[in-house]
């Protein structure tokens, strides 16, 4: 444990700091409760830490061939199996490289963790392989998966392989692009705001980013509890609903999920796709229409896509949520202070979590923002930076 117990002239130094006023009695006392306090941690810090069981044996792997990886989609490919029978039995799976599977080294896109091997499958990688899915990669992500672009992923940046002259989106561009490109048959992607559904979108796959909680975020690098999801991206609906059928419900170790939630399966998605679907109804958000920035097209084939549903027999109104313009101003604070709270001044785990902490994690991105955070993407530069030299943040 690298704590060191502070000096009297430390603790003077603080005292005059933060305008305690403390006289040297009361220091020394401190001093002394400091001592026995950090004994505590010594002894709390030698036991073992809990890791759930990895269950199936795979080989290290490798990092791709150029030719192998046209659009920088894949980051280490890999070939790891489970049993031999299940729902994604012959299903090709790449994995985003913010997830952890055991033995494999993963990077969340950025140079702040290399060499990080994790000791630990993440619980849709175990479910998945539960499932007889066979993993064959894990996918280029944005660099800590703070943008929504395709171009500052370590350790190169994802093409669209629609036309590679365009980005692919973020930050799970690497999942969306394996999918597009046919390498897999179905990802699993994270998102925060928007990563699933912004490559999915700019490539032409599906994306769902699920409820809140439905899917275990355990094992992945956390951005902000509160907005941290992952979820299935995939050519077709039936293979969404059916990778979801399998990583979704409760694991017992992420608090994000209510106790409510029954462990999987949840609900048979897949067969729901074929139920009768007359007599539903559809809202339209008309907030999410005619921004500053939209374009045109994308919103035309939004809305010529819902009303085709009434084709079907359903019901399709507009509907009017005004706050959802201010969407991104409610987004802008928690994923700022979020984020600072839980990567920079929480070493990716954050502070006062009730499920499993990923030690691994915190020990390595720890030692990495004190000796590298130079490697830092821009992105998350500044909250590093306002931890240390300003009492309030204010960005453009």
């Amino acid at each position: 444990m690298g704590i060191k117990l502070p000096t009297l002239e430390d603790l003077i130094e603080i005292s005059r700091q933060f305008n305690l006023d403390l006289e040297d009695e009361e220091l020394k006392s401190f001093l002394s409760l400091l001592k026995l306090q950090l004994e505590s941690y010594k002894r709390l810090d030698s036991l073992p830490d809990y890791t759930p069981r990895v269950k199936y044996q795979r080989t290290l792997g490798r990092p791709p061939m150029k030719e192998e990886n046209p659009y920088g989609a894949l980051v280490w490919i890999t070939t790891i199996k489970g049993k031999e029978e299940g729902k994604l039995k012959g299903k090709r799976i790449c994995i985003k490289d913010n997830v952890m599977i055991a033995g494999i080294p993963m990077l969340n896109g950025s140079k702040m963790l290399e060499g990080f091997v994790p000791n630990m499958d993440a619980t849709v990688v175990s479910r998945i392989l539960d499932e007889a899915g066979e993993i064959v990669a894990k996918t280029t992500c944005e660099d800590l998966c703070f943008s929504g672009g395709s171009h500052t992923s370590y350790p190169w940046p994802v093409l669209n392989p629609r036309n590679p002259e365009y980005m692919a989106g973020g930050s799970s561009s690497g999942s969306a692009v394996a999918v597009a490109s046919g390498y897999c048959d179905m990802a699993v992607g994270g998102d925060q705001g928007g990563s699933i559904r912004i490559p999915s979108s700019w490539v032409g796959i599906y994306g769902l980013k699920p409820t809140y909680g439905l899917v275990p975020y355990t094992g992945a690098f956390s951005i902000e509890p509160t907005l941290d999801h992952l979820g299935p991206m995939a050519n077709t609906i039936k293979d969404i609903a059916l990778l979801l059928e399998v990583i979704a419900g409760r694991d017992g170790l992420d608090p994000r999920q209510p106790d409510s939630l029954p462990q999987p399966p949840v609900k048979p998605y897949l067969n729901l796709i074929d139920g009768e679907v007359k007599g539903m109804k559809v809202g339209i958000v008309k907030e999410g229409f005619n921004w500053p920035n939209s374009e045109k097209d994308v919103d035309d084939l939004v809305s010529d896509s819902a009303k085709k549903l009434e084709d079907y027999g359903i019901k399709v109104e507009e509907v009017s949520i005004p706050l959802h313009r201010m969407g991104l101003d409610i987004w802008t604070p928690i994923g700022i202070e979020g984020a600072t709270a839980t990567m920079i001044l929480g070493s990716g785990l954050g502070w006062g979590r009730k499920g499993l902490f990923e030690t691994q994690i915190a020990d390595l991105f720890g030692n990495s923002l004190k000796s590298r955070a130079r490697d830092l993407p821009n992105t998350v530069k500044g909250f590093h930076r306002s931890c240390w030299h300003y009492e309030g943040i204010i960005f453009p």
